[in-house]
């Protein structure tokens, strides 16, 4: 990963979202496991934090269900198809690991990778990657709680007729 240049905490019902960027991408999110650190910090003189922090404000407020941001390269094609596949799975929607693997034409392993090492959690969602049996795990925030948060949170945001899931 490249040498971050700027830096924004942004505090959300998830806990705390640390941002890094340099002067042509963002290079990381971050949301830690502690709750309440941070003041909300939206003002940023940087651009690229500035965009991400007006665009975590709007999906938190449910007025967004995706992100346009630049990114830095995921480092390989593999990575990069992956990436790209997480990032199709619908707003408020799910696709488990094989299902995904198919899709990209890698293996199910891989994607449990490319989840687990992605270094940009919300924007990159892979919190929508599920399993089909067992546990669910989530390597951002507080793990699993994390993930069932953002579904619950996305699924509770979608238009009465796209809530389709059984509870």
């Amino acid at each position: 990963m490249r040498r971050p240049t700027a830096t924004a905490r942004f505090e959300c019902p998830l806990g705390v979202i640390s941002l890094m960027a340099d002067d042509a991408q963002l290079l990381g999110v971050r949301i830690s496991q502690a709750k309440h650190g941070a003041p909300h910090e939206i003002t940023t003189t940087h651009p690229i934090l500035s965009m991400a922090l007006i665009q975590l404000s709007q999906w938190f407020a449910g007025e967004l269900t995706g992100f346009d941001l630049p990114l830095a390269p995921s480092g390989s094609a593999e990575g990069e198809a992956l990436r790209t596949g997480i990032a199709s799975i619908p707003y408020g929607e799910t696709m488990t690991y094989g299902a995904l693997a198919m899709q990209t034409g890698s293996a199910a392993r891989a994607v449990g990778q490319a989840c687990k090492t992605n270094p940009f959690p919300l924007i990159i969602p892979c919190h929508r990657v599920v399993s089909t049996a067992g546990p669910e795990y989530y390597s951002a925030g507080d793990g699993p709680r994390t993930k069932t948060w953002l579904l619950d949170f996305e699924y509770n945001h979608l238009p009465p007729e796209k809530r389709t899931r059984l509870i």
